[in-house]
């Protein structure tokens, strides 16, 4: 009896199918917030868009319109950032099957359970929690993609207020162009630091806290084995 209970557990091939099964779930799953994810960005980039004509369409423009964008932008990077946590969550799942089930059959190793992924992972399906806090999701994004709608939406403002239509002679002037309706111009443009400024701060605080920063990474092969593989050359 002692001894059947000490051989390690075997999957059949109804296991294995079952866990294939598994993986396409997860995969898609991962896959439908990857693709909400684009719908965020694309929401942010028309908004921003429509602001830049809107601006510039003609020398009487407001930059109000690159004032709100801003706004709009923010509350689309904090959708994005909780679709973002959602999209980590299944993606791991995913990549812990790849690594821990489908790497040693590649290897011809067969299915091994010998380092209790499968257990991690059966308690992770009992007690599912999120990996990535929203603060940490938001770093991500505007590090890969707000960071650059924010830096062009700066930009544009900046134009519009330096440039547009004339450039200004002097502070005055960009004081008056920068007012909107009771708000004086420097409250606005202090306010716009403001803003900007806490995404930075986002940004910057949570680079360090990115998985795999201080891991050791392999130096970049002279030649892609991977490409080369596919190319077809032994």
């Amino acid at each position: 009896m002692d001894e059947i209970r000490s051989t390690p557990p075997t999957l059949g091939s109804a296991d294995i199918s079952a866990l294939a099964h598994l993986y396409r779930g997860e995969l898609y799953r991962s896959t439908v917030w990857r693709t909400r994810l684009d719908a965020t960005t694309n929401w942010a980039v028309v908004t921003t868009g429509l602001a830049l004509s809107l601006s510039f369409s003609s020398a009487d423009a407001s930059p109000l319109p690159l004032v709100l964008v801003g706004l709009l932008v923010a509350v689309f990077l904090m959708i994005e950032a909780r679709r973002y946590r959602f999209f980590d969550f299944w993606r791991i799942r995913a990549h812990i099957l790849e690594v821990h089930f489908f790497g040693p059959i590649l290897l011809g190793q067969g299915v091994r359970l010998d380092n209790g992924w499968n257990t991690v992972l059966h308690q992770d399906y009992r007690t599912p929690a999120l990996h990535i806090t929203l603060m940490e999701a938001a770093g991500r994004r505007l590090r890969r993609n707000y960071g650059w709608i924010f830096g062009i939406q700066v930009a544009a403002y900046a134009g519009k207020l330096l440039i547009h239509p004339t450039p200004i002679a002097t502070l005055d002037q960009l004081w008056a162009r920068a007012t909107i309706g009771p708000v004086p111009g420097a409250v606005v443009i202090l306010c716009g630091v403001l803003f900007h400024a806490t995404w930075i701060t986002i940004a910057v605080r949570t680079y360090r806290s990115r998985r795999g920063a201080d891991r050791d990474r392999p130096p970049r092969p002279a030649r892609d084995a991977v490409l080369d593989l596919a190319r077809g050359a032994s």
